[in-house]
């Protein structure tokens, strides 16, 4: 047999007990897994996908998120209430964007909690964009006038959450970006979570 088919094999065999010991280990499974094939037949496995090659192969039904993930519910709840938001999407459009770091700053300049642009923030009177309480009230009232603004549709609001609206109208649909496509598949993948909780 030839040394480059052994190898394929041997790289094949590796990445499949690779691969499975990372799923039967359940402390070390805390996302869900995706994987791709490459040309050369080689199995790539990732929690985090960086290309649409990547396909999701396991999901993760273990909640393991820390306990500081419930620091903002009681206020998530009340500002989406007094909305009328799902607080479940503001909990998840936080997550996506910050992690619940009240303290974030993106590349591009979005801050806080939901990641609001200094353009946002002066459009919608925020003051404080690190303070919890005025970037949570910020960010659902820019998630209204989104949800407003395409119709009730979910994934167009969260494309332009991400992208921009000026930008989904232009496409109209989705944009053709790989960053804002992921977005809105984490966002909603988040948002099925977190309905089961809030």
């Amino acid at each position: 047999m030839k040394l480059s088919v052994l190898k394929k094999i041997y790289t094949y065999i590796l990445c499949v007990i690779l691969g499975s010991s990372v799923l039967c280990l359940p402390y070390l499974a805390r996302a869900d897994i995706y994987r791709y094939v490459d040309k050369n037949g080689t199995i790539h496995f990732t929690n985090l996908p960086t290309s649409h090659r990547y396909q999701l192969f396991r999901k993760n039904k273990r909640s393991t998120r820390p306990s500081s993930n419930k620091r903002y519910d009681q206020l998530i709840k009340e500002i989406s209430q007094r909305h009328h938001i799902n607080p479940a999407l503001v909990k998840a459009v936080i997550k996506a964007e910050s992690d619940f770091d009240p303290n974030a700053v993106s590349k591009k300049g979005a801050r806080g909690l939901m990641q609001l642009m200094p353009t946002t923030l002066k459009d919608l009177k925020v003051y404080g964009p690190f303070h919890h309480r005025e970037n949570i009230n910020g960010g659902v009232r820019f998630l209204k006038r989104l949800l407003k603004r395409f119709n009730n549709n979910l994934s167009l609001t969260l494309a332009a959450y991400n992208a921009g609206p000026g930008t989904v109208e232009k496409y109209d649909t989705i944009p053709p970006y790989q960053e804002t496509q992921l977005y809105v598949k984490k966002v909603l993948n988040y948002f099925d979570l977190y309905r089961q909780e809030l």
